[in-house]
Parts: structure tokens; C-alpha cells; sequence
């Protein structure tokens, strides 16, 4: 099985939940991922354990450019090494995730080998409208996404996400990280590099937090710094979160970015947001946290309005409500599906036995 998925975590870590599951049911099998050379899948498909075979990057330019013409050259470079690679590993299937890593992986599976889609965002991007059209079976984490046919299963989940027990973790988890084992907890990250306005936002309410008894974890992003006085209940930055399940698990409530991936974790878990979609692109991030908001399992903050004042007058005050953290810790499960990973699993070696 070929994944296609580099570029972003939110591509990335769902090919290698697929992966893992494939695995799991299937242990004489082979997994080799694409990427290319600049894409966070260096660091993190390796680490998993899997082949990863870099592949020349086709990024579409968003508005006319010189980088325009240059587009039909650097795709015909891209599906060629591609093949190469296809043919080199002995592919059997091809299985895309969507971003620019895709686009290549499913031009050069065309009319060679089967292809599978999923799609993880409200609203689907160009790569995976491509790659439906030649699809055998296409899946989606939410109906409407755009892809006609989709099979709607959720996002695959890493195996220690979708089997975590928050509460049985929880004092491991805040002695991993030198929080207040007693103290209410907020978790704050802004995605993979970090926020600047949400960390601007929240670490300029750390003597708030402070005072209500509450303490903080906030990831800042490898790129960015932040300098918080010391306050009890402690307020701990870091810059990345290797331990995403200990960091689920020493939260009562999230305050995060609305990414797909993100808001199937928080949902997965059972973790009350607060969700600062990304304030560019399409308003994919708005429609993502759409289902948790409505559910009674979240709240959504544009990310202008995301200020040490909003957080001191509702984010505060949230975290220290134990009965509406329960409320909302129900409302989220209702939303999450922790099954996506074996289901796109079966769906990938069905298309294979076929």
C-alpha cells in the first residue's frame, strides 16, 4: 500500500493511522509513504516506522503567476518519479489524503493501479476532486464534502488517541509535564508550528488563570517563544507536543485551532474547546468545528476576537465549571468516531482483493 499524504499533520497523520490498522490486520503487508523533501513527513513517517520515498513537490500557485507555467512540466516530472516509485515498491494500492503530495501519487495510479480517496476537511480540496474521478471508493470524514459517491467514516486516528483513558492517565500526565496534578487544566496549541495570536492571547491571561486556580499547558510552536512568569497552579509552555495522548489527558478542556484532524482528536477523546479557526483559506476550519459547536460540545472564537479580555471573560470561567465541562465532555463524544481507521482499513484491502 502506497500512502499519499505529505505536506501537513493533518495529511500525514491520518495515512499512517491507516497505516497502522493495515498492520494490525494485516501483518504480512507492506506500507511506503510519498513525501518530499521540505514536508513534516520526514520527521514523522520514519519515526512511525515507515518506508518514505520523496517525490518532486507540484504546489499550486494561488493566484496567476511566472510559477503558472512552470505547473504542467513540474507534474509530468512528478507523476514520472512517481511511477518509479510505484513500480520500484511493487504497489498494490494507492491511497491519497489530499495536499500536493496527492495530485502526483494519483495522476500516476491512473489506469495502473486502484485507487482509494479520503477526504478529511468540510470542503474538499483540488488534489482529491481529482482523485475521485479515477477512484474505485472514495471516503469522507463529514457528508457534503463535495466528493460525490464518499463514504462517510470520520478520520482514521492514531491507536493511542482513539484507546485513550484520560482519566486513568491523568496524574501520569501532569507529573510528565509539571502541572498542578489537582488544579483545573487548559491544553492550548495552535497546530504543528504554533498560533501567534492565540499565543499572544492566552499567555497575556496566565495571571487570570492563575488566580482562578487553573493551570495551563500551552504548546507555542518550535518557531516562537514565550516568556510567562512563574505562577501557581503552573503555567508550562512548550514548544511541541510529542505526547499528544499524555497532553489529552492531563486537559479538562482544549483551546485549539479547528483543523479536521484536530477537531477528530478533541472528539475522539471527549475534550470541551474552544475553537480559533484559521482566519485564511476557504473557511474550511469554521465548517470543521461546525458539528462539535452545534453539538453543545464546543465554542467558536474568530481569531480577531481572541483576545486576553474574551479569554478572561469566557474561556476563565469555562474551565472553572466541572458540571458544564461534564456537559460538554458528553456533547463531543456524541461527535467523534474512533473507528475511522480499521473501516478505511477493510474499504483498502477489499479494493485490493478485488
Amino acid at each position: 500500500m502506497v500512502v499519499a499524504g505529505g505536506g501537513t499533520a493533518g495529511h500525514i497523520e491520518p495515512a499512517l493511522a491507516l497505516a497502522d490498522a493495515v498492520m494490525r490486520l494485516r501483518p504480512d503487508a507492506r506500507v511506503v509513504a510519498l513525501g518530499t523533501e521540505r514536508g513534516l513527513e520526514n520527521k514523522l513517517v520514519p519515526a512511525r516506522g515507515y518506508q518514505l520515498e520523496l517525490i518532486p513537490p507540484v504546489p499550486m500557485p494561488r493566484k496567476p503567476s511566472p510559477d503558472l507555467l512552470k505547473l504542467p512540466l513540474r507534474v509530468r516530472e512528478s507523476v514520472k518519479r512517481t511511477r518509479e516509485v510505484f513500480e520500484r515498491v511493487g504497489a498494490d494500492v494507492v491511497v491519497g489524503f489530499g495536499g500536493y503530495v496527492s495530485l502526483p501519487a494519483y495522476l500516476a495510479a491512473r489506469g495502473r493501479l486502484p485507487i482509494v480517496v479520503h477526504e478529511a476537511n468540510a470542503k474538499a480540496g483540488l488534489a482529491n476532486k481529482v482523485g475521485a474521478k479515477f477512484a474505485e471508493r472514495i471516503a469522507a470524514a463529514v457528508p457534503d464534502s463535495g466528493l460525490n459517491d464518499a463514504e462517510i467514516i470520520g478520520i482514521p486516528l492514531r491507536h493511542s488517541i482513539t484507546s485513550l483513558d484520560r482519566a486513568a492517565l491523568r496524574a501520569q500526565a501532569r507529573a510528565h509535564f509539571g502541572l498542578d496534578p489537582n488544579a483545573p487544566t487548559l491544553l492550548v496549541f495552535g497546530g504543528s508550528q504554533g498560533a501567534r495570536s492565540i499565543n499572544n492571547a492566552v499567555s497575556g491571561t496566565a495571571a487570570v488563570f492563575a488566580q482562578a486556580g487553573i493551570g495551563v499547558l500551552h504548546a507555542h510552536g518550535p518557531k516562537n517563544s514565550l516568556a510567562v512568569q512563574s505562577v501557581s497552579p503552573p503555567y508550562v509552555p512548550v514548544p511541541y507536543l510529542d505526547r499528544m495522548d499524555l497532553a489529552y489527558a492531563a486537559a479538562d478542556a482544549v483551546l485549539c485551532r479547528s483543523g479536521a484532524m484536530t477537531v477528530a482528536e478533541v472528539s475522539a477523546v471527549g475534550l470541551p474547546a474552544v475553537f480559533v479557526p484559521l482566519p485564511i483559506g476557504n473557511g474550511e476550519q469554521s465548517l470543521n468545528a461546525g458539528p462539535v459547536v452545534r453539538a453543545g460540545g464546543g465554542i467558536l472564537v474568530p481569531d480577531e476576537q481572541l483576545t486576553p479580555q474574551w479569554i478572561a471573560e469566557n474561556v476563565v470561567p469555562l474551565v472553572a465549571d466541572r458540571a458544564r465541562l461534564a456537559a460538554m465532555s458528553a456533547a463531543t463524544l456524541g461527535t467523534g468516531r474512533r473507528e475511522a481507521d480499521e473501516v478505511l482499513a477493510r474499504i483498502v484491502l477489499d479494493v485490493i482483493k478485488k
